[in-house]
């Protein structure tokens, strides 16, 4: 149990601090030949990361509850 709280909490710290640098490398990708819809789906990405890395950290957190009996 105490390990899998420890590391969704882990798994949203790491993915907090690179949301950052996926954003910076998003931006570099489409300052580049990409335009149109192709454009629009590049920008989500970032997005994408943050709702995965925030839906495995729930996950394993809920996990960990559920195996102490909590949940």
């Amino acid at each position: 149990m105490l390990g899998n709280l420890i590391g969704g909490f882990i798994v949203v710290l790491v993915g907090a601090n690179l949301i950052g640098t996926v954003a910076d490398e998003i931006k570099a990708a489409q300052d580049g030949n990409v335009t149109g819809a192709s454009s629009t789906i590049l920008g989500l990405t970032t997005i994408f990361f943050a709702l995965g890395i925030m839906s495995s950290g729930v996950a394993l957190a809920v996990g960990g509850l559920r195996s102490a009996g909590l949940v």
